[in-house]
């Protein structure tokens, strides 16, 4: 898979006919669920090992004993940080993007994101879109996996870096399916989530036109969260809905009216078929797509580069608010009850994510400037 991952691809031709390397095939079983009776491909995970020395982490989980040779996977890591950046530069003293910031314990977030994503997916077969301006943030932990590090020449934007690595997926696996993670979230507990990606998984392969995106179910009336207003519900399973529209970073009235009408926040995980992404996407913003057809450029090292001209013809370009608010129709929302989720988007937020986590705050959220009152209201937060 490697080696047909590295080579560049003659956009001239359709690429129908390739297929991944990854020949052992999955264990397949039936079951009945409440969404109709499925063919599950069934893995073995690998228990976690604790240390018993007091401060060493935890070993890093290994790939499912059993690989499913056409899921995929997305990381997107190439987010400025903007929001978030006072907070990183007083704690790290550069301008690091959070994704690369061990926020919420030893490791960063984009390596939790790796290892969240291999709970569901091989390890070989998770792209991982960067920025180039984070090279000397993001090597450190993706130095091992050079030839599925997408290198956008800056960011314009979640559509261009999905769209992109959705297009070298379907060069290698035109079958495959695919789950776009964003590497700056947090999940408790990440069992509950990584449950709802395999039923994600599931109604995706019954269900090929349409794409799930997970939305959690809301505590509060966030106005600083995306929104997923829900339909009509899917006959034989209550955790899924048509979806009706989105709503990004509502004014309060409106978030309340959301909440009270049972709509969901909006992770931005999503899973479909790689070629029901693409459809979307040709549907939508045919131009970017066209743009982005032959981009590739291969370093040595098996890296692959997106060139500055490419990017320089387009836009930036959102693919919430002009791929799927414009594309309802190819939907669905799978509701996450019982998950706690936070984009950590503010500091703020991590405050409280970090309270709730430890009930505690470490020693440099006690420093930092803005703290002071923090912790009172990460408690209420919690308690309320």
């Amino acid at each position: 898979m490697t080696q047909e991952l590295i080579h560049p691809t003659d956009s001239a031709i359709v690429s129908g006919s390739a297929t991944p390397s990854i020949k052992t095939p999955p264990t397949v079983a039936r079951m009945d669920t409440d969404w109709g009776r499925v063919a599950v491909r069934t893995k073995l995970y690998p228990r976690l090992v604790q240390s018993n020395r007091q401060g060493e982490a935890p070993q890093r989980q290994s790939a499912p004993a059993t690989p499913t040779p056409h899921r995929w996977g997305i990381v997107l890591a190439g987010g400025d940080g903007v929001r978030l950046r006072e907070l990183t530069e007083w704690v790290w003293g550069d301008p690091r993007p959070k994704q690369f910031c061990p926020l919420l314990g030893e490791r960063t977030l984009l390596e939790e994101a790796r290892d969240r994503a291999q709970r569901s997916v091989p390890p070989e077969q998770i792209l991982y879109s960067v920025t180039r301006t984070h090279e000397e943030y993001y090597l450190p932990c993706l130095a091992d996996r050079p030839s599925q590090t997408i290198v956008q020449p800056s960011n314009k934007g979640t559509a261009p870096a999905i769209l992109s690595a959705l297009m070298r997926i379907a060069h290698t696996d035109p079958n495959a399916m695919v789950v776009i993670l964003p590497c700056d979230h947090y999940y408790s507990p990440e069992s509950a989530f990584t449950a709802a990606l395999e039923s994600a998984f599931a109604i995706g392969e019954q269900r090929s036109g349409s794409i799930v995106l997970l939305g959690v179910e809301p505590k509060s009336p966030e106005v600083e969260y995306g929104w997923i207003e829900v339909g009509e519900g899917i006959r034989g399973h209550s955790e899924l809905f048509q979806v009706g529209g989105f709503h990004e970073k509502p004014p309060l009235p409106r978030a309340e009216a959301l909440l009270t009408d049972g709509s969901l926040w909006n992770t931005f995980v999503m899973v479909g078929r790689v070629s029901a992404f693409l459809e979307m996407g040709r549907a939508t913003v045919p131009g970017l797509l066209q743009v982005l057809d032959s981009w590739q450029v291969i370093l040595p090292s098996g890296e692959c580069r997106i060139p500055d001209a490419v990017y320089n013809r387009i836009p930036s370009t959102d693919f919430s608010r002009q791929v799927l608010s414009a594309a309802t129709d190819r939907l669905l929302a799978l509701r996450l009850a019982d998950v706690e989720w936070s984009d950590l988007g503010d500091p703020y937020r991590v405050l409280v994510t970090l309270f709730e986590k430890n009930g505690y705050l470490p020693d440099w959220a006690k420093l930092w400037p803005e703290a002071d009152t923090s912790p009172h209201r990460a408690s209420a937060a919690t308690a309320s």
